[in-house]
């Protein structure tokens, strides 16, 4: 079979690796050529800074903290205002955190409701080390963001 034994182009390599990253941050085309724009203006390497601010998203960390099962869905989560960030409310999953930032869910009966049996320590007992979490007051998660990913 002749299409079998065809040499895979560059350009479809890096167009799959471009798409495999749009898909598993859930962004636009527009949003992905912003970060890579940002990261050459910046000092490093061009393929590794695109990647931290990726991870610094806000819905990447709800996601990554276990608060939400899936990237979409924390941000859902971020959009109906059920976030908190140094106790002020966050409405923007491309929001980027910082080192020492706190990310808790407001105290609200609908906000509690909407994390009810998303959370419980044992669903991602191992966060990525940039990140801790834990459980406040109220069973509510709280999660820490202690350096740059």
């Amino acid at each position: 079979d002749e299409s079998a034994s065809k040499k895979i182009s560059q350009f479809c390599v890096r167009l799959g690796a471009k798409q495999r990253l749009r898909f598993n941050y859930g962004l636009t085309e527009r949003q992905l050529l912003k970060y890579v724009r940002i990261a050459r203006k910046t000092k490093g390497s061009t393929g590794q800074v695109p990647l931290q601010l990726l991870e610094m998203r806000l819905d990447n960390v709800i996601f990554h903290l276990g608060m939400a099962s899936t990237i979409p869905a924390a941000r859902q989560l971020v959009n109906h205002r059920h976030i908190l960030v140094n106790n002020r409310i966050v409405d923007i999953p491309s929001y980027r955190r910082k080192p020492g930032d706190i990310i808790t869910v407001r105290n609200r009966p609908t906000s509690c409701n909407a994390l009810e049996g998303k959370f419980s320590g044992g669903d991602n007992p191992h966060p990525p080390d940039h990140l801790a979490v834990s459980l406040s007051e109220g069973n509510r998660p709280t999660g820490l963001v202690s350096r740059i990913a």
